[in-house]
């Protein structure tokens, strides 16, 4: 459907393509840090903290005994560590989602290229976890070396750094009878739960284990919070008296031997090696004479800095949303569509939102902890306080949902106005939320592709224009849907015939074209006859729906045109 204005509305017509549903995936990562600057600033400093840590640990004087004793696994899980302090930082944001919707407007933040990067989130999201994984296997592989090295090479002359209490202890006490070692092991637990249920078979399989599950990850933190304060890895503090790798004057730290035979042995070998061998060995015996033994400490946890203010901020944020959402809306009706579609109408005070945006739905008659995200197919307006969203009946939730809904005598009843005399369950609703969809209005041209139930936002979208269209920038809509069936379309009919009819300031629309096609959309002569059609314009790319659309229009969008034509792609995405 095309809605195109100057002025005012001139034009109005819609296609409608059938062709074959398809299921939503994970976005490809390495894609987005490519195209998304974001994401090579995120690149940039992981490998910066990762580079930096591990030369610190490496060459650094404070730590030269340690890593004496311990080696290439004191780099490798200390340069790890600090990629795990930022990404267990950072994942933590893009769930801030109130945080999110609030700098999502327009007037927070001016840049529409700003506000673009917010719909990253989730892409950010699963970037950070999916680094917390790969860092936490070097980390722990890292860490196994450690226990094993601090076993061999316990030493006499050091006991403050050791972690083991004799020579060849078992590594595996040091595994399970420390404070570091046990919180690592139980963290490798409840990070393989979360990873694994977070999986798309999971997740589509059983929802239910994905969200318990993902949930866990507040007894992550405070596992982590407790890993980081067991303090073995330790640094030299009197640097000034005890230079790393000094002489003692009556033995050296490494050798029982007196100063003179360490350096008669060194001067033997420096004469093997030339004069300037030798004068270098020189100059060291004479620097590096001990005046006092090591001392060591343990380092302040580091952990505790970086992830205190992101935790801090998602704690009030799920607190405050806590308080907002803690009262039921009142349901109006309820509305039964064909092909498995319900429609929920509510009111609720002082409730706002902007079309595009998303609410999360919960239910404690049908699960006491999930919930789940709807878009918004109806925002309140000043004139009315009526929101509604639509839903396909798919999965045991939404099931369970639709018999609480309907009556049990009558499944085909289609309207239940709220005079009768029936008990709706209590239900409550969280936001709204921010979606890219909040931006198809801010075009001058609008290119917004739905597959099946993905119409869902641009319901909200179409209903504001029915409301009023002149705050808006939007000059042109192309509007397509692409379902399975052609009965999908008959839900949505109502609301295709209002716009059609709809008069605005005394004019009406010119003829509705309804253009309906069998088969798959050809979408590359889609784009082309847009960019010909709006020349030298940047034109706004949403799409809510299977994978497969989602790819091609994200391909299509990125090459260039002989139109100087701007396709700028968004697509749909819970956080």
């Amino acid at each position: 459907m095309v809605i195109a204005r100057n002025a005012k509305f001139e034009d109005l017509f819609f296609s409608i393509a059938t062709g074959p549903s398809g299921h939503e995936n994970f976005s490809n990562i390495s894609a987005s840090i490519r195209s998304c600057p974001s994401h090579l600033v995120w690149l940039s400093l992981n490998v910066l903290l990762f580079w930096k840590t591990f030369l610190l640990y490496n060459q650094g004087p404070e730590y030269y005994y340690i890593h004496q004793m311990l080696g290439l696994g004191l780099c490798l899980s200390r340069a790890s560590a600090s990629v795990l302090n930022l990404n267990c930082s950072l994942i933590l944001l893009p769930m801030c989602r109130t945080v999110l919707a609030y700098l999502r407007g327009s007037q927070k933040v001016p840049s529409r290229r700003t506000r673009r990067l917010l719909d990253k989130s989730k892409t950010l999201h699963i970037t950070c976890g999916i680094t917390i994984c790969i860092f936490s296997g070097v980390h722990v592989a890292a860490h196994l070396v450690n226990a094993l090295n601090f076993s061999v090479n316990y030493s006499e002359d050091f006991l403050e750094l050791n972690a083991a209490r004799y020579q060849n202890e078992d590594p595996r006490k040091l595994l399970f009878t420390t404070v570091p070692g046990l919180t690592g092991v139980c963290m490798v637990v409840v990070l393989f739960l979360m990873v694994t249920a977070s999986t798309y078979a999971i997740r589509v399989s059983n929802y239910d284990i994905f969200w318990y599950t993902h949930n866990l990850f507040f007894v992550f933190y405070m596992l982590l919070l407790l890993h980081v304060s067991g303090g073995l890895l330790k640094y030299q503090t009197n640097l000034d008296t005890h230079p790393p790798g000094c002489i003692s004057l009556n033995q050296t730290p490494s050798q029982n031997m007196s100063l003179p035979d360490y350096i008669s042995e060194h001067f033997q070998e420096s004469l093997h090696g030339g004069f300037s061998k030798l004068e270098d060995r020189y100059q060291k015996t004479l620097v590096k004479i001990c005046l006092e033994e090591p001392k060591f400490q343990a380092h302040f946890p580091q952990t505790w800095i970086w992830i205190s203010g992101p935790l801090c901020l998602y704690c009030a944020e799920r607190f405050y949303r806590c308080i907002r959402s803690n009262k039921p809306v009142t349901i109006i009706s309820v509305i039964n569509h064909p092909s498995d579609v319900m429609e929920l109408r509510m009111v609720k005070e002082n409730f706002k939102a902007r079309p595009g945006q998303y609410i999360i739905l919960h239910c404690p008659s049908v699960s006491a902890l999930e919930n789940h995200p709807f878009t918004l197919t109806m925002c309140p307006t000043e004139t009315k306080a009526t929101f509604g969203v639509h839903f396909k009946v798919v999965g045991d939730w939404t099931e369970r949902f639709r018999d609480l809904l309907l009556p049990p005598s009558s499944q085909d009843s289609e309207i239940l106005p709220f005079i009768q005399s029936r008990n709706y369950p209590k239900l409550y609703i969280d936001g709204p939320f921010g979606s890219p969809f909040e931006e198809s209005l801010n075009y001058e041209v609008s290119l917004c592709v739905a597959g099946g139930i993905g119409v869902t936002p641009f319901a909200s979208i179409l209903n504001t224009l029915l409301d009023d269209w002149k705050p808006y920038k939007l000059r042109r809509l192309y509007f397509i849907w692409v379902c399975r069936d052609i009965q999908s379309f008959q839900w949505f009919a109502d609301l295709l015939c209002m716009l059609h009819h709809k008069k605005i300031i005394g004019e009406k629309y010119h003829t509705l074209n309804s253009r309906l096609f069998i088969g798959r959309p050809r979408w590359k002569l889609l784009f082309d006859e847009i960019a010909k059609c709006n020349r030298g314009k940047t034109v706004g790319v949403f799409c809510c729906g299977p994978s497969s659309i989602s790819k091609t229009l994200h391909n299509l969008s990125n090459r260039n045109n002989s139109y100087g034509t701007k396709f700028e792609y968004n697509k749909e995405s819970f956080s």
